[in-house]
């Protein structure tokens, strides 16, 4: 059947075939120039994810909206009128871009302590900075001493303030999310009918659409505003913040990378690849191969609106990494045979095809089988990262084996040039080692085995923005000065729900034939917001406050409790009463109410809501462990119901896409490594081989996350897939060199002789593998983004370890379990 397939059509029709393959690459190349890279939160949380929905009810709730904030730190004091003049004229320039809903800055925000107005004065007219009626020295005092404003619009040593730029909504897009969440409530109870669905998959075309809008009018907005910014530098310091700005510097550091460190690592691959082989051919078509595999698959994925995640952003490196890996076991292989004076390049190519074909699948089948972790995760585009390794490997082995032969085909055969064999004969002096060191290696892998364990118990799951960006990077520096500055950087929302019951507390005792009259007069005076302001519900917002606030790596906290403090201030110290709050909620300006209540209180739906900021750099931070915490203690610390207080918001969203990550990562490993000892046990036929080919893998793994705890390098949205990274590259060698051991020993007899052909065969296609794509990858140590140094090095890694132990453990343990049937 494959004798017949590549004889009277690959060979046959092979420059035709040369012709469509170059055809289809250009065709979808013009597609793949289309593959969308998406950062946003959207492609970060789970979809199913009940946090989300109370995520989204709470936006629409309190009207919260996206926001950027930079952080201006003046070469003048902060108060003066040069600095007061680039406020206002930074705020112009902000207010002119259509994005932009408002700017708050120290100018407009209303001073409450500073003007020593009484609380009813302060409500006929709250004065601003803007205004000139109150003294510097007391606005700088209300500035520093505030609750509303130190570490938040200013910082503590009043050389640094915030300017918070409030992004208008896209109402468009939350209808449609409101749409879409309809139609998966349905599905929690029972399947759509065709007209439902067909509108349930408009809608989330429709969403795509609107989000690529979204994602273009950031783009352009964060642009602009970095524009005006460096117009402002020559004035002080200023800094963007804020997570639209970093998920759109994420997507501008990953497509950086792929452009710049793409063209390197490819230099770097031919460069290696002539080293290696010493022959133009042997260049050439293991890059054509690569180019056209990698193109048609991105052009397939953007066809299909695959949309390209900083969770997925690595598949072209690991795509050229598994493609290299299977040309240059044809390469090899079709060297050696070529080596014992096969003349007829038919006869040479077939034979060649038909040894590497079965190997080479089930290459592939045990990487999707590593992959398929990744398809048992939550999350949509850690799901379709799983699809899209499989689909490429796919993609690869199918046009390795057409582009292979009918380029080879176009070639009369040539002597292979061994002369890099010959001066690094790494393989056959590695076999020797493992023949006379058996004892040693069995050590190194228990010593490698046992430090594999205590790294694995010192992971940790985090998931800190600000440690994806080298330290001499303005964006770390920025969110450095925020951290410290002013308040911290991820959000953390913490909601109060109060009893729907009112409890009436009166000494009159109320006859029954009176209660009608009564009950109706007091229905409308308990819907009044106004009076909604109990002395009990103060003491519980402010006991909540001032526990989050107590908790060690929580920056600003901000709360209804915070116009209390301010309140009492006002009070001459005495706490304002029910009658005051109301008339506070009721008299206060709509632009200050804005800023200072609404976001905390919703007397409609009876709760209150603390906001407070996460500083991401604390090195000591533990998301889960500070979510755990207040979930287990904050509803003790003020005595409600542990359902009355719900956490949500980013902090939230990003931890539960982690766990989910770790769930599906990590602790479906065995079930993991249990499907490839199935796959093992079909290809290998044997107990023992299914047993020793698992090894490599799980010391490759072990090796991998074992350094990463050792190093502290946290398991995040970027590293977490190296798991399914090591182990595809893992299986790549072990059934390859499994494969040909036994096929030398069953015509040797001998493990030892066995051991030493292998070595000086397939052994090279894993070393020239290895020494490839480690030369190739060593260039991203040269990359600004963080992610992409620890894929290129762990990258590398797991590929050493693989080598390593497939030409050292794995033979000693066939050489000592001797599983093979003579």
């Amino acid at each position: 059947m494959i004798d017949l397939f590549y004889k009277n059509i690959i060979f046959k029709f092979s420059k035709i075939i040369i012709l469509l393959m170059l055809v289809l690459t250009v065709t979808f190349f013009f597609s793949a120039i289309n593959l969308k890279i998406d950062a946003s939160s959207d492609t970060l949380i789970l979809e199913k994810d009940k946090d989300l929905k109370y995520f989204q009810l709470l936006n629409k709730r309190y009207k919260s909206s996206e926001f950027l904030l930079i952080a201006f730190k003046p070469n003048e004091y902060l108060l003066s009128e040069g600095v007061k003049k680039n406020l206002k004229d930074i705020t112009k320039d902000l207010e002119k871009l259509t994005p932009v809903k408002s700017v708050t800055t120290i100018l407009n925000v209303p001073l409450l302590l500073s003007s020593k107005k009484s609380l009813v004065d302060i409500l006929e007219g709250v004065p601003t900075v803007e205004d000139n009626i109150v003294e510097d020295t007391l606005i700088k005092e209300e500035f520093i001493s505030s609750p509303l404003y130190k570490n938040n619009l200013v910082s503590e040593d009043f050389k640094t303030t915030a300017i918070l730029i409030n992004l208008k909504e896209n109402k468009t897009l939350l209808e449609l999310r409101e749409k879409k969440q309809k139609y998966q409530n349905i599905l929690e109870e029972r399947n759509l009918n065709d007209s439902e669905l067909n509108s349930f998959n408009l809608v989330k075309q429709d969403i795509t659409k609107e989000r690529d809008k979204l994602r273009k009018i950031q783009n352009e907005l964060i642009l602009n505003v970095r524009n005006i910014v460096s117009e402002y530098r020559q004035y002080g310091e200023l800094y963007l913040g804020g997570i639209p700005m970093i998920a759109n510097d994420v997507v501008s550091y990953v497509k950086n990378d792929l452009k710049v460190f793409g063209i390197a690592i490819l230099f770097f691959l031919i460069l290696t690849l002539m080293i290696i082989f010493r022959q133009s051919r042997w260049v050439v078509m293991p890059i054509i191969t690569c180019f056209c595999s990698v193109i048609i698959t991105a052009g397939i994925f953007s066809i299909f609106n695959w949309e390209v995640t900083v969770i997925s952003s690595n598949f072209i490196s690991l795509q050229l990494i598994l493609t290299m890996a299977i040309t240059i076991h044809l390469i090899v292989r079709y060297r050696e045979l070529s080596s014992k004076g096969y003349l007829n390049q038919d006869k040479l190519l077939l034979d060649t095809v038909k040894q590497m074909i079965k190997p080479c699948f089930f290459t592939v089948i045990t990487t999707i089988a590593g992959f398929s972790s990744l398809i048992l995760s939550g999350l949509l585009p850690v799901i379709n990262f799983g699809w899209m390794m499989s689909v490429g490997v796919t993609i690869s082995l199918i046009l390795t084996f057409i582009m292979f032969p009918a380029l080879m085909y176009q070639f009369k055969v040539l002597k292979p040039d061994t002369s890099f064999e010959k001066i690094f004969n790494l393989p056959n002096k590695i076999a020797s080692f493992t023949i006379h060191y058996k004892n040693l290696i069995f050590c190194i892998a228990i010593v490698l085995s046992i430090l594999s364990i205590f790294g694995g118990t010192k992971l940790k799951v985090e998931n800190s923005f600000i440690d994806y960006f080298k330290e001499s990077t303005e964006i770390h520096r920025g969110m450095k000065v925020i951290d410290k500055d002013l308040g911290g950087t991820t959000l953390l929302d913490v909601t109060l729900d109060f009893d729907d019951e009112v409890k009436l507390q009166s000494e009159q005792i109320i006859e029954e034939d009176e209660f009608d009259d009564i009950f109706e007069e007091f229905d409308e005076v308990s819907n009044d917001p106004k009076y909604w302001f109990t002395r009990d519900k103060m003491q519980k917002i402010e006991s909540l406050h001032n526990y989050l606030d107590s908790l060690e790596h929580t920056g600003t906290v901000l709360s209804f409790a915070t116009i209390l403090k301010i309140g009492r201030a006002l009070n001459n110290g005495n706490d304002l009463d029910s009658v005051q709050l109301g008339l506070l909620y009721e008299k206060l300006p709509d632009e200050y109410k804005e800023i200072i209540l609404n976001p905390y209180i919703s007397t409609e739906y009876n709760q209150a809501k603390i906001t407070l900021r996460v500083r991401d750099s604390d090195p000591s931070l533990r998301r889960n462990l500070l979510i755990n915490k207040i979930n287990n203690e904050a509803f003790k610390v003020i005595e409600v119901e542990a359902d009355k207080i719900k956490l949500s918001n980013i902090l939230i969203l990003y931890n539960n896409m982690l766990q989910s990550l770790f769930n599906s990562q990590i602790k479906t490993l065995g079930l993991v490594v249990l499907v490839l000892f199935c796959m093992f046990l079909i290809l290998f036929r044997s107990l023992k081989i299914s047993f020793i080919a698992l090894v490599p893998n799980i010391l490759s793994i072990g090796s991998v996350l074992g350094l990463m705890g050792i190093l502290n390098i946290p398991l995040d949205m970027m590293t977490i897939t190296i798991a399914a990274i090591s182990m595809g590259i893992a299986v790549d060698n072990t059934i390859h060199y499994i494969f040909r051991h036994k096929n030398e020993f069953l015509q040797h007899k001998k493990y030892e002789t066995a051991l030493v052909r292998t070595h000086n065969s397939i052994g090279y296609a894993l070393y020239y593998t290895t020494l490839t794509i480690i030369v190739g990858f060593s260039i991203l140590v040269f990359s600004n983004f963080i992610p992409s140094i620890y894929f290129g090095l762990l990258t590398s890694l797991a590929m050493l370890v693989a080598l390593l132990a497939s030409l050292t453990l794995v033979p000693r343990l066939l050489s000592l379990f001797k599983p093979y049937k003579i």
